[in-house]
Parts: structure tokens; sequence; C-alpha cells
């Protein structure tokens, strides 16, 4: 089968499209021959995080497609059966943290860009039929990481007030629309303004250009959970668009990992700072009831055949992309 490996060095030059060994599910395993698959930050940032004396691994954590084959002891699917792909591997049930042993699908387990994967039965689920297979292929990772951090840290209720600074995203996109769906006002910020364009008409309340004054902008007005993805250039105004006693969930630093926080200010202001991670498989299923019962969709940004990899990774590395980057597979 063909898939996208990286291997023999770091950095973009480290991937190659090229032949891979095909295998046979094992015991609890299946065979999903993919029709899509989802680019993601996360693939980017193991392009220097995946060594060169480790051994070659097909990056991609989202994926959809079909039951090719399953292994002994598989009865949640059969063959024929169009699917999804959980990448939260080994992390069943909701929980405060992951368990020991859980990891991401696409480092240092093969992932989704190849024609084929074989995975565990149990991080598989059934496609909403509603979900175009491109918008299948491309949702799971964003929308797991936007849903847990939104609704099982971030307990988003009807009526609150939203921040996510840095607009464009997948998951940024996913939080939108789904903080949207559960009733809150959403404020968004972001440096271009074809993207606050954009959100806006996504149905955010204001669009702020990341480099003014943000309670200028939203004329002093504090929101009740600040959604951070950015990191180190955007923290410190973030922390101060919280309302006393409000919460910010963080689940990445794209632009930076160190920040400093004045502390008697932050326990004086009876702040919450919260982590997270992606989700477990009970939040997996929650968040695909939550998709079909709102009919909400992916926003895409383009589409690309894997063999295109390199234009899909270079225009996720510029920061150009507002939603979704997906792959056709070949087989599809």
């Amino acid at each position: 089968m063909k898939a996208v490996v990286h291997e023999s060095q770091t950095g973009m030059n480290g991937l190659h499209f090229r032949s891979v060994e095909e295998k046979a599910p094992g015991e609890n395993e299946v065979k999903v021959k993919l029709k899509t698959a989802g680019l993601n930050h996360r693939d980017l940032f193991l392009l220097d995080r995946h060594k060169p004396t480790e051994p070659p691994v097909i990056l991609g954590s989202d994926g959809a497609g079909t039951i090719e084959a399953a292994g002994e002891r598989v009865e949640k699917v059969k063959i024929g059966d169009n699917v999804m792909i959980n990448p939260s591997l080994g992390w069943e049930e909701n929980s405060d943290a992951p368990p020991q042993g859980f990891n991401v699908l696409g480092y240092p387990e093969h992932g989704t860009f190849a024609e084929y994967i074989i995975i565990p039965a149990e991080n598989v689920e059934v496609k909403p039929d509603y979900l175009s297979w491109e918008e299948a292929g491309v949702l799971s990772l964003a929308a797991l990481t936007a849903y847990r951090a939104l609704f099982t840290r971030g307990r988003l209720r009807p009526g609150m007030t939203v921040l996510i600074p840095g607009i464009g995203s997948g998951v940024a996109t996913f939080l939108l629309q789904f903080a949207k769906a559960a009733g809150a006002t959403v404020y968004v910020t972001s440096r271009s303004k074809e993207k606050c364009k954009r959100a806006m008409e996504m149905g955010a309340e204001k669009a702020i250009d990341s480099n003014e004054d943000w309670n200028k902008e939203l004329n002093k007005e504090k929101a009740d959970l600040v959604i951070e993805c950015v990191g180190a250039a955007t923290f410190q105004k973030s922390l101060k668009q919280v309302r006393l006693g409000g919460t910010i969930v963080t689940f990445g630093a794209s632009a930076g990992d160190i920040v400093e926080i004045d502390i008697r200010k932050f326990f004086y202001g009876q702040y919450n700072l919260l982590g997270t991670t992606l989700g477990s498989a009970e939040e997996y299923r929650e968040m695909l009831r939550f998709i079909e019962r709102n009919q909400i969709k992916p926003i895409m940004d383009h589409v690309y055949p894997l063999e295109q990899y390199e234009e899909a990774f270079q225009r996720m590395e510029k920061g150009e992309q507002l939603g979704k980057i997906g792959f056709i597979l070949n087989n599809q």
C-alpha cells in the first residue's frame, strides 16, 4: 500500500510517499480501507519530535473508511461498515486525566496517511450518514479536543461568554461551532481580517485583531471561559480577559511553551487554570451524538490527494488554513 512515512531525518525532508507492507488484523483489531484522512498541527510537530534513530512511522491521526477485515473476537463492527477513527488510544472512560499507556494515533503507532490501517476495534465508530467522507475523515482529533475542552473541563453552560484566541485552526473552528450550539456568546481573535470575517459568518459575536487592545475592543467585557491553544504569544492577554473566578482551559502551545503568571493577582482573582489533551472514547461517542444532534460539520479548508502531502504541510506551516485540511486516499 502507499503511505506518507517519516524516516531518516527530522523535518519536512524526512517525509516520503512510498510503498509499505500491508498487514492483517490481529485479535480485537480491524483493518480499515481509508477513504480520507485529516492533517493536524500535531503532524507538523512530529516532524521534529520523531527522531531518525526511531523506526519509520506513518503519520496521521484522523481518518474514515470502510472495514476491510476483522480479527478474532471483533463484535463491535462488521466487514463493510463505514467508520470513523478515534485517535485516542488506551483511554476508554472519561477521567480527570488519561490513564497510563495513553497515546495518540500517528506516533509511535502508525497512523492514517495510508491506504489501510490496522487499529483496535474499540477505536472505530460508525460514521454518521450526514457527514461526507471528506468531513468524516478530518473531524476526530480536533472535534474531540474541542468537546472535552469546552464541556468536560470548561463546564460550558448556556448563556456563558467564551473567548477563543487564534481562530483558524480545526480545533478553534469546532470550539466556535460547539459553543454556539450550546447557547454561548463567542468572541474570537485573529491576525487575519479574512479569518475574522469568516468567524463572524459562523456566528461569533465579535472578532478582533489579535494585535489590538483586546480589553478595549471587547468594551472591557470579560469572558467566563477562555480556551487557549496559542501559548505564550496570547496567554497574558487571555488571562486579562477572564472575569474574576473565571476559567482558562489550555491544550496547545504553538506560539511558545513558557508563560509567567503574577501568582498574587491570580489567586486574588480566584481564577481557574485547567489543562486538557484530546479525550476518552466515552467523550468521543458523546461528541458524535452532539454533532449529529446539531448537524455540525467541520469547516473545510482544502482537500489534497495524499501524494500532494507537501503542499498540505506547507499550507498548515504557514498558517494559511481556516478549518481542516484533508487528504483523499488513492483507493477512494
